[in-house]
């Protein structure tokens, strides 16, 4: 995976951001939610199209995963699901689902942390929310290298 600008730039700016006032904070917030957001439409897209370019056999075993998780397939249908695909293709994409799984927790994470550190007005917790998003991004990148493997497959 090439790096994506849209998140080198986000990293450089949650790094500055931790050393910010709170003062520095109340001006540049907005931008900071602006680039935190294009850096995660940046890495939702790169995942996309990953995910597009993979065999037949792992995508319709990852989009069962993704039904079933979301809680979008019937009862009836959640057996029916797993019989319709490869068990070797389901392992394989569950390994990536998890990876984007713990990379979604992450992002929910860093942005309750801003969101807290907005309504109470702390420094602290919006270096926080810095610490937790670049995390959540380092994660998304690994799990787009992981996905980038099953190309191949």
């Amino acid at each position: 995976m090439e790096k994506l600008p849209a998140v080198e730039n986000a990293k450089a700016l949650m790094t500055e951001a931790m050393t910010w006032s709170v003062m520095k904070w109340l001006r540049e917030k907005k931008r900071v939610r602006r680039t935190a957001d294009l850096a995660n439409a940046a890495l939702d897209q790169a995942s996309q199209a990953i995910r597009e370019r993979w065999p037949e056999l792992i995508r319709t075993a990852y989009e069962a995963l993704v039904m079933r998780t979301a809680g979008t397939v019937s009862a009836d249908r959640q057996q029916a699901v797993p019989l319709k695909t490869d068990p070797a293709a389901t392992l394989t994409a569950s390994k990536s689902h998890e990876a984007d799984d713990e990379a979604y927790r992450a992002r929910m994470e860093a942005e309750k942390a801003f969101d807290d550190a907005e309504r109470q007005l702390s420094t602290s917790l919006a270096r926080e929310g810095c610490r937790k998003a670049i995390h959540s991004w380092d994660l998304h990148e690994k799990a787009i290298r992981k996905a980038e493997v099953l190309i191949r497959t």
